[in-house]
């Protein structure tokens, strides 16, 4: 059997419910799923890389137990098709939740497959329940002291809300 491996990738800044979503309902149609979290550093990120990827990692453990796909998350920088090319897939992922995304993602899907033609690019939309998350939006909630429980798992909860804290008492 071939292996279909696909790359969703995403600042992860903090992982939402939203992006939960995309992933289990993704590693349903892949035999492997790189979950590539990017450094982007542009956007000014209330967690490290290093904390991103480890709690998309604590976040994620069970999807690949649920769905028979291989999960694996890594850190990137640098063009996304050269990081899909490394790690050998196909696929990437991309989430929708209003079509504003649609414009943005239209643009990247075009740019994308001008640099790498044999990688195709898969939109999920975001179940109805998550359409209206961002990792932005959860952020200026907790910052603004809103109660983010709905938007984020268990364990992102509590860092966001500590990182919040520590960063306010500054």
């Amino acid at each position: 059997m071939t292996e279909f491996v696909g790359l969703y990738p995403g600042t992860f800044d903090p992982v939402t419910n939203g992006h939960l979503d995309v992933i289990t309902r993704a590693a349903r149609i892949c035999s492997r799923l790189v979950i590539g979290v990017a450094i982007n550093t542009g956007k000014g990120p209330l967690f490290p890389l290093e904390e991103r990827v480890e709690l998309v990692r604590a976040e994620t453990a069970s999807i690949g137990e649920r769905t028979g796909c291989v999960v694996e998350v890594r850190p990137f920088e640098g063009l996304l098709v050269a990081f899909a090319r490394e790690v050998g897939a196909g696929m990437i992922v991309r989430g929708l939740r209003a079509v504003t995304d649609f414009d943005y993602e239209f643009q990247m899907t075009g740019m994308n497959r001008r640099l790498d033609p044999e990688i195709e690019t898969v939109f999920l939309m975001a179940s109805e329940t998550h359409q209206f998350i961002s990792s932005r939006f959860v952020k200026e909630i907790a910052r603004l002291g809103g109660d983010i429980t709905s938007f984020v798992p268990k364990l992102t909860l509590e860092r966001t809300l500590a990182r919040v804290r520590s960063s306010s008492a500054e």
